[in-house]
């Protein structure tokens, strides 16, 4: 299993447009081969200490999937192409990290 933490900047004032887009794919990808969780997350204030800032214009993307081929097929699954043409407007920039389990003893 792998799993993808996406953090995508929005442009300002367009996360409510953004999500409608959004939402629209997570059935779709859900449904595909490999898929074992994708929802979107937000960050929010506390009074921890450690936390890294909360902004608003961010969003992450929480993903866990059977194996990295599964995850490359979805990269390019047609519903996933159309998605990313959709978001250019409102999207500043896409960071990906690809996580998976560390072995322990």
């Amino acid at each position: 299993m792998i799993c993808v933490l996406a953090r995508i900047r929005l442009q300002p004032g367009t996360r409510d447009a953004f999500l409608e887009i959004f939402r629209k794919i997570i059935p779709q990808v859900r449904a595909e081969k490999g898929c074992l969780e994708y929802a979107p997350w937000e960050s929010f204030s506390t009074t921890i200490p450690s936390q890294v800032g909360d902004d608003p214009d961010t969003i992450y993307v929480l993903e866990k999937w059977e194996s990295l081929s599964d995850l490359e097929a979805h990269l390019v699954a047609p519903h996933m192409v159309e998605y990313r043409r959709e978001v250019r407007p409102y999207v500043q920039e896409v960071g990906l990290y690809i996580l998976k389990p560390v072995p322990l003893p």
